[in-house]
């Protein structure tokens, strides 16, 4: 009895995310994720890491995605704008706009240290999920300190520290620490969780696949 109450199994089931904030998928599988803690029926505590999909990407040139696919990925137009209109499709079944002919692409390690400012100061979900809809719907420069520290703002963060965080170059060696992890966990795409730390679900899976993952952790205590 002891060991329920005041034991692990008294402890949130944590949630370790790699992501990037231009991944489509990741966006995605954010939201089947939310939709599984829902219904799930122990407490979580939810941890975003950054993973760059992009990382030789410019922080002072946006470009737009489509041209990126086009001329960095290869893909003829016409395949990346049916590619993009197939994601789009499946985003709004779970109530997300994706906008790919407006989206900027650029670097997104300064996005990534506001998510360890916004963990700090304890609101990183809320935070990762307004770059998501920053960056997919709202067609806005995600390497922009300016508009950074705006979005922080919305999220109930203090605007000039977020601000001065992004100049100082606060939070490099975390984003540093967790491209290192996830090399070390053989993290080769995202999203990627880790449940509990031992099991791990890699895209973005059906809610019925995180949901036997959560269970499975929380069973296994």
């Amino acid at each position: 009895m002891a060991g329920e109450v005041f034991g692990r199994s008294a402890d949130p089931v944590s949630i370790d995310v790699w992501s990037d904030v231009m991944c489509p998928f990741c966006y995605m599988g954010d939201a089947l994720l939310g939709q599984a803690l829902e219904r799930f029926p122990h407490e979580t505590v939810t941890r975003y890491h950054a993973f760059q999909l992009m990382p030789e990407l410019p922080s002072d040139k946006p470009q737009n995605v489509l041209d990126i696919l086009e001329r960095e990925k290869g893909f003829p137009r016409a395949q990346a704008e049916a590619m993009n209109a197939q994601v789009a499709e499946r985003g709004k079944s779970l109530g997300l706009d994706y906008r790919f002919d407006t989206a900027l692409a650029v670097n997104t390690r300064d996005a990534h240290r506001l998510s360890h400012f916004a963990a700090a100061h304890g609101s990183q979900t809320a935070l990762v999920h307004r770059l998501f809809k920053a960056f997919f719907t709202d067609g806005l420069n995600v390497a922009d300190h300016d508009v950074l520290a705006d979005l922080a703002a919305e999220t109930g963060l203090d605007r000039a520290a977020a601000l001065s965080a992004l100049k100082n170059g606060d939070y490099d060696d975390a984003v540093d620490a967790d491209i290192r992890q996830a090399r070390e966990l053989r993290v080769t795409g995202v999203p990627f969780f880790v449940i509990d730390g031992k099991y791990g679900v890699s895209g973005a899976q059906p809610v019925e696949a995180f949901l036997q993952a959560l269970d499975t952790a929380w069973s296994d205590r």
